[in-house]
């Protein structure tokens, strides 16, 4: 039987592009683990779709994960089937411009094979505590990035 982990996951950018950051908890069985990480230059989605697939590569064996984003363009990628849409259209949108942030979405969908993921919406910048731990994260690591020497 696989283990469930819990995870939420938020992203952050200083400027859209600009310098962003990503964080994320990973709840299993008690034991919350919290990652972060800093992009100089990047948008703010990329950083929500990169906190998602830093969640699901450090989980050591295929789980089943219940991920939490404030993000809607991720949930709605996999509750509304923009995915598979893309992979109809050969990664091209409705209107035949290509998608972009293809190069996340190929890792995420590689790492959605490995593991059961059910996506859950929620409101950002409310009163979910966990939500707001991300959030603190990400912008946490846009504040404490590292100086150009």
């Amino acid at each position: 039987m696989r283990k469930e982990v819990i995870i939420y996951t938020d992203g952050a950018c200083s400027g859209n592009p600009g310098p962003g950051g990503w964080g994320a908890i990973l709840m299993f069985e008690g034991v919350n683990k919290e990652i972060s990480g800093f992009d100089p230059v990047t948008t703010n989605n990329r950083m929500e779709l990169t906190a998602v697939i830093r969640s699901l590569e450090a989980l050591k064996e295929p789980c089943n994960a219940k991920v939490h984003s404030d993000s809607a363009y991720i949930i709605n990628a996999f509750h509304d089937g923009w995915i598979q849409g893309w992979l109809s259209r050969g990664w091209l949108k409705s209107d035949k411009k290509p998608v972009e942030n293809q190069d996340l979405w190929k890792a995420l969908l590689e790492l959605t094979r490995k593991h059961n993921v059910d996506w859950i919406k929620v409101k950002g910048h409310s009163n979910d505590v966990w939500n707001n731990r991300a959030d603190a994260l990400a912008t946490g690591a846009i504040k404490n990035r590292p100086s150009a020497s």
